[in-house]
């Protein structure tokens, strides 16, 4: 009696290749499915990208054309070198963001090395003040700016797109969080060994953070590249604009506007945050496989 149940068990058990065959049935279905998801995501895009090679008129004709016909480079050349070059408004922009990433990882990570690391009265008590400016609406601080920055004359200058974005709360509180991660024992290590507050932050806490530098660095260049509202409020003259507040000259008083330069110049602005993610992505996983440190 016990053969033939131990025979209907070994039958009633699916072979292995069952179970990978439906397996990999899974996976096909949930790929085919982020696929979609991402195709539906990335369409606007391709729109984009094909009504700036169209004529104005083409831009917005019903059925929508994938293909255009014919292919319009000019509006390209008339973006970059026309009335309204979008050179100098990507300098600017490359400027104001290159500024505000460095000065933001500079004094977010002294700041978080501060309240993660020293030891003081009333630590905790001070960073949740600190904290809390987050939840101040940033349109609430444009009139106070205007005027400091009025009375400090450099109103209509990049510095007032600069300066604002180099002290955050948000990037204190991301490198807080990280360095909290690294072992306490490597700075007392390091202490032992002679090494002030200084030395290890430089030497061996920021090495470590690399990942949580990257991240920071891109969160940061994309926030300051597609700041529209600062620059509107901060800038007149039109040798200061940045992307955002330069792709607005490509519209008149009355409301009009030209869709194909405005596609154009939105393709362009694009590149290069998309390239700075793809150099930025890359030191991310290399500093993460490097560090040998799992938080």
């Amino acid at each position: 009696m016990a053969m033939p149940l131990l025979q209907r068990r070994q039958r009633s058990t699916p072979p292995y290749w069952n179970m990978h065959r439906r397996k990999r049935a899974t996976w096909t279905a949930v790929s085919v499915v982020l696929w979609m998801i991402a195709i539906l995501f990335i369409l606007p895009f391709v729109w984009m990208l094909v009504s700036s090679l169209k004529r104005e008129i083409d831009v917005f004709s019903l059925p929508v054309r994938w293909i255009p016909d014919p292919l319009v480079w000019q509006n390209y050349l008339t973006v970059w070198t026309g009335v309204h070059p979008l050179t100098l408004y990507v300098g600017n922009s490359i400027i104001v963001a290159v500024c505000r990433v460095l000065g933001e990882l500079f004094t977010a990570s002294l700041a978080a090395y501060g309240f993660a690391r020293l030891r003081f009265p009333g630590r905790n008590a001070l960073f949740l003040v600190y904290l809390s400016t987050l939840i101040i609406p940033a349109q609430l601080l444009l009139v106070p700016r205007f005027i400091l920055f009025q009375e400090l004359g450099i109103y209509d200058t990049l510095l007032a797109l600069i300066l604002p974005g180099i002290f955050t709360a948000l990037g204190t509180f991301l490198l807080r969080q990280f360095f909290l991660t690294i072992p306490q024992e490597l700075s007392d290590a390091a202490r032992i060994d002679g090494a002030n507050d200084w030395q290890i932050y430089w030497r061996i806490i920021l090495p470590l953070a690399k990942p949580a530098l990257a991240s920071l660095a891109i969160l940061a260049f994309v926030w300051s590249w597609n700041d529209y509202e600062t620059p509107l409020v901060m800038l007149t003259s039109e040798h200061n604009f940045t992307i955002p507040l330069g792709l607005t000259n490509y519209m008149d008083d009355s409301g009009g506007f030209s869709a194909s330069l405005i596609m154009a110049g939105a393709v362009s602005s694009v590149l290069p945050v998309i390239a700075f993610f793809l150099v930025m992505q890359r030191q991310f996983i290399q500093a993460l496989a490097r560090s040998g440190l799992k938080g």
